[in-house]
């Protein structure tokens, strides 16, 4: 089966989806540092802008 494009997730599915807690999520979303849009009081972010975001990100390596 292919894979679904376009898929749409929630603020929970993206959380774990990125290893991340939902109020660091939250407070990427709210200060515009990720792609999401907010419809109504709920957050919806597409999969794929969410990818294609995290390969626009710089690595960070450890300085040391």
């Amino acid at each position: 089966m292919a894979a679904k494009r376009d898929e749409i997730m929630t603020m929970d599915e993206l959380a774990e989806y990125l290893k991340i807690s939902k109020s660091t999520l939250y407070k990427l979303a709210v200060e515009n540092k990720l792609p999401g849009t907010k419809i109504g009081k709920r957050w919806r972010f597409h999969k794929d802008a969410i990818d294609d975001w995290i390969k626009r990100q710089p690595e960070r390596g450890d300085a040391q």
